[in-house]
């Protein structure tokens, strides 16, 4: 989402490090910059100009200008300010504390995603929170939006409120009320209708519920994709209704940024939480923090791991860890790697993540890599017998053309396939010499294999990198061996 942002921001800081020594001048300039960058990237005017303002403050102050590093002095202020901008360090959820069943009012636009974005929250309260959810749709304007609920419901195992054709949103609110506090529900989300535009009529309706349910959270889910206009409806409905945070739908698209940016400035409420895909787990607590690192290409650690937990089962890690330490890794173990990396998004995704990796990110994007080449390996491990699978040894010329016509590759991709899993073995052999996880957490410092990054092949070059990425390093620790356990601890 931030990408051209990130980019313009990468040029304008690449000078300030290029320089020894920086004048008040040369600040003003960079400032200059990074305001037509905001302005871009649709920001609100005087959310930019604010921002501008403060950074040039204190960035042309003596201490930072006689510095020893001027230019790192001048980014960690401008970090400093996105993360304020964006709503300071803290991580702002959802609110439980108050006497059962915790109202969760969704309201917004139609078409922002709310009632899909209603249904991945039930799902995050259920999961994460452990608490019991009731969902009910008081849309009654659209069709069969009450029905699109209820098989949300039935796909994120949430109940929803039956229908009652013909009843409006209040009496609906009102029986949910009822039906949550008799089958002692924890949390009702009640999924309000959405106007193509902010009307009289919308806000009449919303504040008529909002007074028979009593509201905990009124969340506003906002359409990132909406730019500008995004801040615009915000401000409307802030105006209207006693709003406790927004969700920002689409944050994966390639929109410029500016809503996300501007939001908190312009509404003074944080942003909870950002849909980051179309599937009913996409969607993760807003970091103000993480965001500012990603925009300034420093990566997103805390998020990569998150998904990293989410995406890698127990016992998949425990099997990992058994072979880790026997030295075995055959190539059902490399297809289980395969299969995580696109459960925490794909490559573009991880590299995004990965600090100092945004370059290598670009060079797989101009190259036309992307996660086509998870589903081709996959597809060319799923094509072996599980003889095959246990002992590549096996795979002759005969077999790696029958193997290559069943997964629609050829013979020269099935090889790079069984040398990617050739030196991925020798690594596992390597590590049982040094002392299995042992001695190898040891040498890093601690943290075993199988922890929160499960297992994650590298990239390009290296033990475990995938052949023909020609990306730097690895994704796993030392340089791409399968998930040691996380990020490695002050290595390169």
């Amino acid at each position: 989402m931030f990408d051209t942002l990130s980019d313009r921001l990468g040029g304008v800081f690449d000078k300030l490090r290029g320089r020894g020594a920086l004048r008040e001048q040369d600040v003003r300039d960079a400032m200059r910059e990074v305001r037509i960058a905001l302005l871009e990237a649709d920001v609100a005017l005087p959310v930019a100009r604010r921002f501008i303002d403060a950074v040039t403050e204190k960035a042309v102050g003596q201490d930072v200008l006689r510095s020893v590093t001027p230019g790192q002095q001048v980014i960690k202020i401008v970090h400093d300010e996105l993360v304020e901008t964006l709503g300071g360090m803290e991580v702002e959820g959802l609110r439980f504390d108050a006497k059962p069943p915790v109202v969760i009012m969704m309201v917004g636009l139609q078409g922002s995603g709310k009632t899909t974005t209603t249904a991945k929250l039930a799902k995050l309260i259920r999961e994460r929170h452990g608490k019991k959810a009731l969902m009910a749709s008081l849309d009654v304007n659209r069709p069969a939006a009450q029905e699109q609920l209820a098989i949300l419901g039935t796909q994120v195992d949430v109940a929803t409120l039956p229908i009652v054709v013909g009843q409006q949103p209040v009496d609906i609110a009102r029986r949910a009320m009822e039906s949550a506090r008799l089958q002692n529900f924890d949390v009702l989300l009640l999924d309000t209708a959405g106007r193509l535009h902010v009307d009289d009529a919308l806000m009449a309706e919303m504040k008529a519920v909002a007074g028979v349910s009593s509201p905990n959270e009124v969340l506003l889910v906002v359409d990132s994709l909406t730019g500008q206009d995004a801040v615009n409806v915000a401000q409307n409905f802030t105006n209207e209704v006693p709003l406790t945070g927004v969700v920002l739908t689409r944050m994966d698209g390639d929109a410029r940024g500016g809503a996300a940016l501007s939001m908190r400035a312009v509404t003074g409420k944080p942003i909870k939480f950002a849909g980051t895909g179309e599937k009913l787990d996409a969607i993760e607590p807003f970091r103000p923090g993480s965001v500012a690192d990603r925009i300034l290409g420093m990566g997103d650690v805390v998020s990569l791991v998150e998904r990293a937990a989410a995406a890698i089962k127990e016992e998949d890690a425990e099997k990992l860890a058994r072979n880790l330490e026997k030295g075995k890794f055959d190539l059902d173990d490399l297809a289980m790697q395969l299969k995580q990396m696109r459960n925490m998004g794909g490559l573009g995704m991880l590299a995004g993540m990965m600090p100092g990796m945004k370059k290598a990110k670009a060079a797989m994007a101009n190259s036309g890599m992307d996660d086509k080449v998870l589903v081709h390996m996959e597809a060319i491990i799923g094509s072996m017998t599980a003889k095959e699978r246990a002992n590549p040894d096996l795979m002759n010329a005969k077999r790696k053309k029958r193997v290559a016509a069943g997964s629609g590759t050829d013979v020269q991709t099935v090889n790079k396939v069984l040398k990617m899993h050739q030196e991925m073995a020798r690594a596992m052999k390597q590590i049982k010499k040094m002392g299995g996880l042992k001695g190898l957490a040891a040498m890093f410092g601690g943290g075993g294999a199988g922890g929160p990054m499960g297992g994650m092949p590298g990239m390009g070059g290296g033990a475990g990198g995938l052949p023909g990425l020609g990306g730097p390093g690895g994704m796993g620790g030392m340089g791409g061996l399968p998930g040691l356990g996380g990020p490695p601890r002050g290595k390169k």
